[in-house]
């Protein structure tokens, strides 16, 4: 399951499909001269088209639009606490020789439990997620956690850390097993909202009793038509496809 959701990853980088008609074309040129310098064409032309915000923007919003935003908790006391999903943490080398935690684009996941925290002293974190590096495990994303909710002030009393999982799915089967928790009670999740629907799938299908709580919102109610970004819009090409794919995939396989 782990080494799909890493060729998965791959697959849906918009980049590697402008390489690989790139490549094809410089491959077919010398025999079907038309056919290469059309496939050349073509990548120019995805490539070009990939900066266009608005379009993947439009397919964020329809999953973040699922489990619109929460602003306040009026019936706090009745959750046992906050569920953490990893994926907001930079790979261990970047970590290595600063003294401090290095977080990524979607920080927010990390931070977001954090007033809450400081508001209802009676909940606990679940803080959810191994190693989700192939080849260099370094660290993993609950050892990191630890430092990073250290260096916040959380008490250690309120942590619970789960290290083994590596995809949405393992961070719900493997957090229920953990002793200290009961999967029937209420508990928050905590995630990306790009990322909540299949996260929600796979914690429900799993048994538990959870309710959405969406942070990293990608987009607004619109995009102005003049964005352009190749970095940035082919970085929501990648969320937003990896995501689509993973809620199929978690369909088909009955893990959600």
């Amino acid at each position: 399951m782990f080494i799909a959701a890493q060729l998965l990853a791959f697959v849906t980088q918009p980049l590697a499909w402008v390489a690989l008609l790139l490549l094809l074309g410089l491959l077919t040129q010398r025999r079907w001269r038309r056919c290469g310098l059309g496939l050349i064409w073509l990548a120019l032309g995805t490539l070009l088209l990939q900066g266009w915000e608005p379009l993947p923007d439009a397919l964020l919003r329809r999953l973040e639009a699922r489990y619109p935003a929460t602003s306040s908790l009026p019936d706090a006391q009745r959750y046992a606490g906050i569920v953490v999903l990893g994926g907001a943490l930079e790979p261990t080398y970047a970590w290595q020789g600063h003294g401090q935690p290095a977080l990524n684009e979607a920080a927010e996941r990390m931070t977001g439990a954090l007033p809450l925290l400081q508001r209802h002293p009676h909940l606990q974190l679940l803080f959810t997620g191994g190693s989700g590096e192939l080849f260099e495990p370094g660290w993993t994303e609950a050892e990191r956690a630890r430092i990073f909710y250290a260096d916040m002030g959380v008490a250690p009393q309120r942590l619970l850390f789960e290290p083994a999982s590596r995809t949405t799915y393992e961070n719900a089967v493997l957090s229920a097993q953990l002793p200290e928790v009961d999967k029937t009670r209420p508990w928050l999740l905590l995630t990306s909202a790009w990322h909540m629907p299949r996260a929600m799938a796979a914690f429900e299908k799993a048994g538990w009793n959870v309710t959405a709580y969406p942070v990293d919102f990608r987009t607004g109610t619109e995009t102005p038509w003049t964005r352009y970004s190749l970095a940035r819009a082919a970085n929501k090409w990648h969320l937003a496809l990896h995501e689509y794919l993973g809620l199929l995939a978690y369909r088909l396989s009955g893990k959600s």
